[in-house]
């Protein structure tokens, strides 16, 4: 019996991926579908950074089309793309930066900066190209974070060459005052600050440009949110009513910008004892679900109260970086994917793809 390429669609049709929930055929991954006698090839293209998932989906693909009669040699590429999507109307894009995502609470202390860190780690861990700014002018945590030291390098003496850690490029106001220099700066000052660092500093291929963005919800960060081209934004919060409080309100004015919710993330949703493993809610409980459930978004995950993560970052090595195949640095990754998901599944920016036109007269 000989094999045919529509019987090989409709079984790849059946192979569902198990990170976005759709087949491979109506989220259109599965391409050039070849069939020869008895041989079979197929392509696969995923829009989100996946090197842990690349073989578990090429097994599920050839083990599909290895069951249909006639099947004989049965190959199956999987590769992983990540492309440009669109932001808020009216905001000028960022050469050599393809999605940037911000991070914010709302509030000081809930963990956001040490979120964000990770979540940019866990996507240069799963194959992303990922670049970190830090939007803390009042207090740069990054070059602590990453472990970074030293001063930025300027090859042409108007732009940065963007600091490196962990594999990460990143930019601070940190790498550029010594640590115990205050900020003494009005908000224009700071606007002004963030956008040099943000357009000024020469980004390398960005699949990502995670923005750590500062807490509150005032007038530098309306501005912030007119002006830098976003993809989409995190909130991330803890469980307890007072932290919802504003996280809500950081929520709503990225809304009020156009700034797509990609989900929420609880941080310290609970504690688990070191010694006897008893899990305690000492911060309240679901209240990060809650408020994505309230809002339509997504509960993207919740991590534990845990002296790990705190540790870690103080020390310079992240958790991802710290145990990348621990349960903690796992449900980062587990995090970070679903944002990358969330945004692959979001209008793609063609702005690219059309030629720019130069009126001339002659």
């Amino acid at each position: 019996m000989t094999v045919t390429r529509e019987a090989v669609t409709k079984a790849l049709q059946g192979v569902v991926d198990p990170n976005t929930g759709k087949d491979l055929i109506t989220s259109k991954a599965a391409r050039n579908v070849g069939v020869d006698a008895d041989s079979v090839s197929v392509d696969i293209e995923l829009g989100y950074p996946a090197r842990s998932q690349i073989e578990p989906i090429r097994r599920l693909a050839i083990d599909a089309i290895r069951v249909l009669p006639g099947v004989g040699n049965v190959s199956v590429s999987v590769v992983q793309k990540i492309q440009a999507h669109s932001v808020q109307r009216g905001v000028k894009t960022l050469p050599g930066v393809k999605n940037i995502v911000a991070v914010a609470s709302g509030k000081g202390g809930v963990g956001k900066s040490t979120t964000a860190a990770n979540i940019a780690l866990a996507l240069a861990a799963e194959g992303a190209n990922v670049g970190i700014l830090d939007a803390d002018i009042y207090g740069p945590s990054m070059p602590t974070m990453l472990g970074i030291s030293g001063r930025p390098e300027s090859r042409d003496g108007r732009t940065l060459e963007p600091m490196e850690g962990h594999g990460l490029q990143a930019s601070s106001i940190g790498f550029m005052i010594d640590l115990d220099t205050p900020m003494v700066w009005r908000g224009p000052m700071v606007t002004q600050a963030l956008e040099q660092l943000l357009r000024d500093t020469n980004w390398r291929d960005l699949d990502y440009l995670v923005v750590d963005m500062p807490p509150g919800t005032g007038d530098i960060h309306l501005t912030l949110a007119q002006k830098i081209p976003v993809t989409g934004a995190v909130i991330v919060t803890t469980p307890q009513d007072i932290a919802l409080l504003d996280a809500r309100k950081g929520l709503k004015m990225f809304e009020k910008v156009d700034i797509p919710i990609l989900g929420v993330v609880e941080n310290m949703a609970m504690h688990v004892c070191s010694k006897c493993g008893h899990i305690e809610h000492i911060f309240g409980e679901g209240g990060g679900a809650r408020m994505a459930e309230e809002y339509g978004v997504e509960y993207l995950g919740g991590l534990p109260l845990d002296i790990r993560i705190r540790e870690q970052a103080d020390s310079g090595t992240p958790t991802v970086a710290a145990d990348p195949d621990g349960a903690l640095g796992q449900t980062y990754r587990d995090i970070a994917r679903r944002i990358a998901i969330k945004i692959g599944d979001r209008a793609r920016d063609m702005s690219s793809k059309f030629p720019s036109i130069v009126v001339q007269n002659t």
